[in-house]
This record gives structure tokens, C-alpha cells and sequence, in this order.
């Protein structure tokens, strides 16, 4: 602990030299300023990027057919195939890792094909079983999302994003059991949600008319095919696991050659988390080597102008030691003065560093929009600032330890004799 003489000491140590005093302790505040800004830009980064993938279930994978691409039982390479809903039947009774299994249906897109009354606009159309709501998640401003019953009884019902409501119908209007026409057919709104998720399957969310599965197979002649496949695994289960076992069944009932890495192609969400994972980890390892390093130099000012105070101060200290000061006083005296040029410097530095994070956080949360903008919480965690504070008391220590051993070099009769 610091008493008043120890206060007393070390105020005269600073005021003794201002100006080297202030330049040493800038370089301080600067490290750990520039330390926390890009800290705080690092993770509002990560949870920019990540808020494109929120409401997307991260251990899910996705199918779709191709053409093969190797000869096989009698079929030339180059041959298009198609799901059918048997094949979504033998996974889900072959493949018990599955938790959700969802087939999407996809509409054609023309201009103004979706109309109610004297508006219109040109959206998406699509066909989804209940579960793709738990694969990618909505959130529903009225009504509900497809249920098993629409789909098992073929209703034409629908369940409209967010945008189609917007251009449809006046703000705050009840557009529950409203009728609107999407190419061509009528259907019976019985929701309005938005998409959590700026990920496309098909088309965004907000810019959907989701019809049931069935419902779309018969209203647009499909028959009994599918056009891709969504599928969740189990929580202690891998998605590339579940993305494996789905395509080696699809190859085996669509007479596709094992080795066809072509013909089934898919692509999981968990795949794109672990990338994600590891770029943010990179970039948090690079902004911990630059602010360290930026501190690192503060921290070797302090050691230098605590050098030039001892250096000035060895008559001092040498009358010091001639009356009685133990060794471990003088290098106490000296850790301390380091310490709290360091600390009052780096306490001033993060304080503006987290002012000047907070600001811009604001300023971003009251843009009219949010399109666009890849920082998002742009603000550093408390323990990422408790560890900061940590490292900078370090190396205020750390900037004392040389000055320290050189004061206790000084002899008590040589200092003494010293002009």
C-alpha cells in the first residue's frame, strides 16, 4: 500500500520531469487506447458477421441434385435425376442422427406475380414442410407458420415475409385471412414473419410466399419431386456426419456411382461457423500482438525515464541507504512510481477507449438502417477489459524491474561523494 510520504515521493518524482513525463506516459495511453479500440472494432466485427447467420440453425446441412459425372449401371454421365418423396421417407426412417428433416419446393419469379386488389409486387414462392421454421428461424409478426395439417390436407394457405406484407397491405393492417394471388392462384394468409437470418435459400425470407409443401407439388404440377433438402443433426451429432449418410442413400436409390462427387451436391452451416471461428480467432490473436506490442513500447518509455530519475536521484538514494533504507525500500519506491505512471496513464487511455466505442455504437444503432453495416456491438466484453488492466499493471512492474536493479546497485559512499 501507498502511504503519504510514498505520495509525496513519487508526485515529486513526476513533477521533477514533466515533459519526459508526459511523453512516457503517452505512449502508455496511447497502446492501451489504440489496445481497445481494436479490440472493441475486433468483436463488433465478429458480431456484425455473425448476426447475417443468426436464426440459422449451425449444425444443419443442405442437398440439392446435379448432374453426374461418372457412367454407371447402364446411365451415361451428364444425367439429370430428382429427390422424390419416397426418398425423403427412407432417410428419415435410415438415418435416426436426423433431428429435423425439411423438403423445399421453389416457384418461378415473375414481374408483379403477387397481387392483392390494385397492389402487386414480384416475390418469391416456396414450399416448406413445418420444420424448415426450426432450420431457419422466423420471427412472426401475426399469425403462424406452415403446419402439419396444412401440409397432410394440401390448404391453400400461405405464410408471407415480411416485405410482401409491406407492399400489400397498409402499416398495422390485420392481414390474417386476407386472400392474395401468387401466380396466378389464391391463397389465404394465415402469417407474416421476417427471417432472423441473411442467409438465401432460394431467395430471402422477407421476400417469400411460403406455401405447404404438398399444397405447391399439386398447384404447380410437380408431382412427387423435390427440389432440396434442409436437414439439422442431432445436438451431440456432427451436420458433415448427417450430410454423408443422406448422400450415400440418395446415390443408392438414384443409381449414382458411389464415387460421383458431382451429381449430389451440399454444403453445411456448420462448416461455415468453424471458418468464421477460426478467422475471429486470427483476428483477435493479430489485434493482441499489435496493442501488446504498442503497450510493450509505452512500457519501455517508463522504464527509460525511470532510468534517467534514478540516475538523478543517486545521491538521494545513496543518503537513503547510508541511513538505514533496506534495499527492498528503494526498489519498492521505484516499482511504485512505475506503477502508477502506467496505471493512471493506461486507467485514462481505455476510459476514452471505451467513451469513444461507445459513441460510435450509438451512432451505428440509430442509423435509419442496418443494411450494410458489418460492426455491430462494437464494444469491448468486461473481461477482455479486466485482462487489459491486468497485462498494463504487468508491464508497469515490468518497466521498473531495470531501473530497480540499477538503484540497487548505487552504493551509499559513492553516491554520497558523487557532485
Amino acid at each position: 500500500m501507498f502511504d503519504m510520504d510514498q505520495w509525496h515521493e513519487i508526485w515529486q518524482t513526476i513533477t521533477r520531469n514533466k515533459v519526459r513525463s508526459f511523453f512516457t506516459a503517452f505512449g502508455v495511453f496511447w497502446g492501451i487506447l489504440m489496445l481497445t479500440l481494436l479490440l472493441g472494432a475486433g468483436n463488433g466485427l465478429e458480431k456484425g458477421m455473425l448476426s447475417n447467420i443468426e436464426g440459422f440453425a449451425t449444425n444443419s446441412c443442405f442437398i440439392y441434385t446435379d448432374q453426374t459425372s461418372v457412367n454407371y449401371q447402364g446411365f451415361r454421365k451428364g444425367r439429370r435425376w430428382d429427390m422424390h418423396n419416397s426418398d425423403i421417407e427412407v432417410l428419415r426412417a435410415n438415418i435416426p442422427e436426423i433431428k429435423y428433416l425439411a423438403p423445399l419446393l421453389f416457384g418461378s419469379r415473375s414481374e408483379n406475380n403477387t397481387v392483392r386488389g390494385e397492389k402487386a409486387g414480384t416475390f418469391s414462392t416456396r414450399g416448406c414442410y413445418p420444420d424448415y421454421a426450426k432450420i431457419e428461424e422466423q420471427k412472426i409478426l401475426y399469425g403462424r407458420y406452415i403446419n402439419e395439417v396444412d401440409v397432410q390436407e394440401s390448404r391453400k394457405v400461405c405464410f408471407i415475409g415480411k416485405n410482401v406484407y409491406e407492399a400489400l397491405f397498409q402499416p398495422l393492417e390485420d392481414p390474417i385471412g386476407q386472400i392474395i394471388r401468387s401466380n396466378g392462384i389464391y391463397y389465404r394468409i394465415i402469417g407474416v414473419g421476417s427471417g432472423l437470418s441473411n442467409i438465401q435459400i432460394g431467395g430471402r425470407s422477407d421476400d417469400m410466399v411460403v406455401l405447404p409443401f404438398t399444397t405447391m407439388q399439386r398447384t404447380y404440377n410437380q408431382g412427387d419431386i423435390v427440389h432440396f433438402l434442409a436437414a439439422t443433426a442431432q445436438d451431440d451429432v456432427e451436420a458433415g456426419f448427417i450430410e454423408d449418410e443422406i448422400k450415400t442413400i440418395l446415390k443408392k436409390r438414384n443409381n449414382i456411382a458411389p464415387e460421383d462427387e458431382r451429381a449430389v451436391g451440399s454444403f453445411n452451416i456448420a462448416d461455415q461457423f468453424k471458418t468464421f471461428g477460426y478467422l475471429f480467432l486470427g483476428i483477435r490473436i493479430l489485434i493482441w500482438i499489435v496493442g501488446t506490442g504498442t503497450l510493450l513500447a509505452g512500457a519501455i518509455g517508463v522504464s527509460n525515464i525511470m532510468l534517467v530519475s534514478v540516475k538523478e536521484r543517486t545521491k538521494e538514494i545513496g543518503i537513503r541507504r547510508a541511513i538505514g533504507a533496506k534495499p527492498t525500500n528503494i526498489v519498492g519506491q521505484i516499482l511504485k512510481e512505475s506503477l502508477v505512471i502506467t496505471s493512471i496513464a493506461g486507467f485514462v487511455g481505455l476510459s476514452l477507449g471505451v467513451g469513444i466505442l461507445a459513441f460510435f455504437d450509438y451512432m451505428i444503432q440509430n442509423l435509419p438502417t442496418e443494411e450494410g453495416i458489418f460492426l455491430k456491438n462494437i464494444m469491448i466484453d468486461f473481461d477482455v477489459a479486466i485482462t487489459a488492466s491486468l497485462l498494463l499493471i504487468v508491464l508497469g512492474l515490468l518497466a521498473g524491474l531495470l531501473p530497480a536493479w540499477r538503484a540497487m546497485q548505487i552504493k551509499p559512499i559513492e553516491a554520497l561523494s558523487e557532485e
